[in-house]
């Protein structure tokens, strides 16, 4: 009888120290989901950034290629205003008073 009680502590021992992995420790189901999370977080962040990126590459195609970028870029950014060319400013009345 005591190989036998000792056989099934042995058992029971290590039916524990597997649960107790599977539960808890490394590569565990929590673990894995957190790793999972993080995974998806990091892929929809990727996403953001590779769509940025595709609207940075275009606009400098766009200015390395055309000037017409470039033409548009310096009116609407800087207010510059072409040789020749008269500048109008419209103001709306009802706008601008408090």
């Amino acid at each position: 009888m005591t190989t036998r009680r000792a056989v099934t502590a042995v058992l029971i021992a290590l039916l524990i120290g597997l649960q107790y992995r599977l539960w808890v420790g490394e590569s565990s189901f929590a673990h894995v989901d957190g790793l999972d999370k993080r995974v998806v977080k990091i892929e929809v962040g990727n996403e953001t950034k590779e769509r940025r990126n595709e609207v940075l590459k275009a606009e400098i195609y766009d200015l390395k290629n055309g000037l017409d970028a470039v033409e548009e870029k310096a009116r609407t950014e800087w207010g510059l205003v072409k040789a020749n060319e008269t500048f109008y400013l419209l103001v709306d009345k009802d706008k601008s008073q408090p």
